[in-house]
């Protein structure tokens, strides 16, 4: 079973790109300079960003179907535009290298599936979730904060 993973668009964030620190904190959001690599990954590009990059901290509803699992939660963007990450058939090294919370929804937006696993071992994972007739896509979140990571697709 073949998948892509994939990145958040940069334009829906773009409008706060080079808000001053107040008119951020007015939306929710916060600034933030990585101060070394490896310990913000943006939901953009899908990798850590490195060291001295700034990234805006906010609330992002990953799911936003009204069902039960209707939800939101924190996530790391790179501040300025950048390039949306489309992973195929691979797990990005920012998934890989953490564990992951990997939930497979149906068509009506339900979860009907949920594991955790070490992020090298979720290839298997997708290939075997996304096997399934009754998953149409995955959502995968980083299992120590739980923040939203990913979409995984069938390709």
């Amino acid at each position: 079973m073949s998948y892509i993973v994939s990145g958040l668009q940069s334009a829906p964030f773009a409008p706060l790109f080079g808000l001053d620190d107040q008119a951020l904190a007015a939306r929710g959001i916060r600034r933030m300079t990585a101060p070394q690599d490896g310990l913000y990954p943006c939901r953009v590009t899908l990798a850590d960003v490195p060291a001295g990059t700034d990234v805006l901290l906010l609330s992002y509803p990953h799911q936003p179907a009204p069902t039960p699992y209707r939800a939101e939660g924190p996530i790391f963007v790179t501040e300025g535009p950048a390039e949306t990450a489309v992973c195929r058939d691979a797990v990005p090294l920012m998934m890989a290298k953490r564990i992951l919370s990997v939930r497979a929804y149906d068509g009506d937006d339900m979860i009907v599936d949920a594991d955790v696993v070490n992020g090298q071992e979720a290839d298997a994972l997708f290939r075997r979730y996304l096997a399934r007739a009754d998953v149409a896509y995955l959502h995968v979140h980083l299992a120590r904060r739980g923040c939203y990571a990913g979409r995984v697709d069938r390709s």
